[in-house]
């Protein structure tokens, strides 16, 4: 009679063990799920206020086919760190079909001085642009696309100024559909 009693203990015992690691199981499966839904929902959130943002900045210029969403077009960077710039064209061409439109970032009027500003070369200055120095975005009539460009000032970089130009031209053509620029400000 002992052995049977302790036969369904141990079994009892068993099934509690199972029920509990279940039990957390389930528990923290449904936390993550929690998390990750909660930061989706954020993220989509912050997207739609971009679009929107990019949307009324189209809308206050209504001839305006490239943003560049930064404060005076001012990027201030620390040496060592990495910024990311955000590039909306806008498609004002009629029609029913999309466009591809190729841009490129090149340094600006000043860069014949970089060498006696900052000290560096002119490749070196275009070095600093790791994503984005290039590209094609395809835009439907009347909207916009996106490009996103990266810049990396090296920790031994210079205390200076540097201003690259975005130019866009639409696919396979030389002339210039819009432009913009941005200055890079290392602190």
């Amino acid at each position: 009679m002992k052995n049977k009693k302790a036969a369904i203990e141990m079994s009892i015992g068993t099934i509690v063990v199972i029920v509990l690691a279940m039990t957390m199981l389930i528990m923290g499966l449904v936390l993550i799920k929690s998390i990750f839904g909660g930061a989706k929902y954020n993220v989509d959130t912050i997207n739609e206020k971009v679009k929107e943002q990019i949307n009324a900045m189209f809308t206050e210029d209504d001839s305006a086919r490239i943003v560049v969403y930064l404060p005076s077009n001012t990027a201030t960077m620390k040496k060592g760190s990495t910024f990311n710039v955000q590039v909306a064209i806008r498609n004002s061409e009629t029609g029913t079909s999309a466009q591809q439109f190729d841009y490129e970032v090149i340094l600006g009027e000043d860069a014949t001085d970089l060498k006696t500003q900052c000290g560096i070369t002119e490749k070196e200055a275009m070095s600093y642009i790791i994503l984005g120095k290039t590209g094609t975005v395809t835009v439907s009539p009347g909207e916009f696309g996106t490009a996103r460009i990266r810049i990396t000032v090296p920790k031994d970089g210079p205390i200076c100024s540097i201003r690259y130009n975005i130019e866009v031209s639409k696919k396979g053509e030389t002339e210039l559909y819009t432009g913009d620029s941005i200055d890079v400000d290392i602190k």
